[in-house]
């Protein structure tokens, strides 16, 4: 299983909006990078819901409920579909930053990537701020 960090504004989608749909494609991605990792995700895979813009903060986790299809008819850009797992309490851009264990975590070093791995060892350093939140 592999695990993800998503972006979302959350003016145009909130996790409330997710918990309240209760699953969404997750579209509109139009970064090659980003479009390569939303191409390599299983059903199965966990991700980071991660609010960005004013307050960014990881605010819960995802599950993957299957794999990429197209999203549009040009530029093969595609879309996977999500449904929330569970929430958590909000672990802030800076409080990430400010661990030195996530230094080389995607987010940090690669801040605009709307869609980026996480590595198993940055996943449970996360959850163990979000508990300490």
């Amino acid at each position: 299983m592999a695990r993800w960090l998503m972006k979302s504004e959350p003016e145009t989608f909130s996790w409330d909006d997710l918990v309240r749909d209760g699953s969404t494609q997750w579209d509109g991605v139009r970064n090659y990078a980003a479009r390569q990792h939303l191409k390599a995700m299983q059903a199965g895979d966990e991700a980071f819901f991660y609010h960005s813009g004013k307050g960014p903060a990881v605010v819960g986790i995802m599950r993957v409920t299957g794999t990429a299809v197209p999203d549009g008819d040009e530029g093969g850009w595609v879309k996977v579909p999500v449904a929330p797992v569970r929430p958590l309490p909000p672990v802030t851009l800076a409080a990430i930053k400010a661990e030195p264990k996530l230094a080389k975590m995607e987010l940090v070093r690669q801040s605009r990537l709307s869609v980026s791995p996480v590595r198993d060892e940055e996943w449970d350093r996360i959850i163990a701020l979000s508990s300490t939140q």
